[in-house]
């Protein structure tokens, strides 16, 4: 039996606790203009789908990492999560209240409060001009919050918290005096300091090494048990997907095409685009002497968001598609055990076999204690 997609996707998260955040049939669509004539005319020759429908559903406490290729389409949900990019369509639940409509600095102020972003690059968001006290407290200043005394307090303590210590030595500094790591340190900090409930973290450790990316993993899992964090971390590295996240989703061209425990995902995926990219993964064991390791080497590019093919949108490098698949779209399916997948071949409850190889399983967070230091900061 096929499920809808609202329902598939709830069935797809009652591990964890009760429902915080939801996005309904959500669609961001950019209309593409030719030229500086179209712009005045306001007249479009067509749009680029980077969203075109989905429906998520966020549950307090817990970690769901949105994966995709780049121009998946997760980057873009992140920004409307968060009210940078409007929707074109589609409605965004907090606690149940409607806040899609939700505009103007005024009536945003409660809700930023609540849901805060960190960047993928530190070195683009912080200011060279301004010490780190002020990038960290700028948020409490612009919503008007505590006395100075407070806000210092709150800065200082929003430091400590990212692991910057002792707090005081840092706040003075600028960003040129600090390592990477502590720079996206800083990053945390300053969305810690409104003390949010929920932070949607964009590629948070994509520019920095290995071992540093262990030390922020685990610092992002601790506060999540300390101030009962809810994440939604981007990343287009489904292994680290796999470390942090409860759950998974796999985006492709705008659309959710798998969801589910982040272990069954990664185990015994039911969507051949899920597959492809859980089988070129690192396997704890050598092929066999002569023998090529079983990979699913995905053929072509992306499809153009402002072209996307009829059917399903993987049809065109699916090495399983058959004619129904050219022809008309799946809706997620509900595949059992909080897992639904968007393929005709799972239709009627079926699931595909486990894969055969299995990948490396990643090292968990807790590794950091024992990672390379944090290189110290320069000056």
């Amino acid at each position: 039996m096929t499920a809808t997609e609202p329902d598939a996707a709830a069935a797809a998260g009652n591990a964890a606790g009760e429902e915080v955040l939801r996005l309904e049939d959500l669609r961001v669509h950019f209309p593409i203009r030719g030229g500086f004539s179209d712009t005045l005319a306001r007249r479009t020759r067509g749009v680029v789908r980077a969203v075109d429908g989905i429906d998520l559903a966020l549950h307090r406490g817990e970690v769901l990492a949105l994966v995709g290729e780049s121009g998946s389409g997760k980057t873009t949900t992140g920004r409307v999560v968060v009210k940078l990019t409007r929707q074109t369509t589609g409605r965004i639940l907090l606690d149940g209240r409607d806040v899609t409509s939700l505009w103007g600095t005024r009536a945003l102020r409660e809700y930023r409060r609540r849901v805060q972003l960190i960047f993928q690059d530190p070195y683009e968001t912080l200011n060279p001009k301004h010490s780190i006290r002020e990038f960290v407290m700028e948020p409490l200043l612009v919503n008007k919050i505590g006395t100075p005394a407070e806000r210092e307090r709150r800065v200082l303590d929003a430091l400590d918290a990212a692991g910057l210590r002792p707090a005081a030595d840092f706040a003075g500094r600028f960003p040129h005096e600090l390592s990477g790591g502590q720079r996206q340190r800083v990053v945390i900090a300053g969305a810690l300091v409104l003390e949010p409930e929920i932070i949607v973290a964009d590629e948070p450790v994509s520019m920095l090494d290995v071992s540093i990316r262990t030390e922020l993993l685990r610092l992002m899992l601790d506060l999540r048990a300390a101030r009962g964090l809810t994440y939604l971390f981007i990343t287009h590295d489904l292994s680290l997907a796999w470390v942090i996240a409860d759950r998974i989703a796999v985006m492709y061209l705008g659309r959710i095409m798998e969801i589910g425990p982040a272990e069954q995902v990664i185990r015994n995926p039911q969507n051949p685009y899920t597959r492809a990219l859980v089988s070129v993964s690192p396997t704890p064991e050598p092929p066999t002497p002569g023998e090529r390791a079983r990979r699913t080497i995905l053929v072509g590019e992306t499809p153009d968001a402002a072209h996307i093919p009829p059917g399903c949108r993987f049809s065109p490098r699916c090495p399983s598609a058959f004619d129904r698949c050219r022809v008309e779209e799946p809706p997620l399916i509900d595949v059992g055990d909080g897992q639904a997948t968007a393929c005709w071949l799972s239709e009627g409850g079926r699931r595909l076999p486990p894969l055969e190889v299995v990948p490396v399983v990643p090292p968990p967070p807790a590794a950091a204690a024992t990672a390379a230091p944090e290189p110290p900061a320069a000056g």
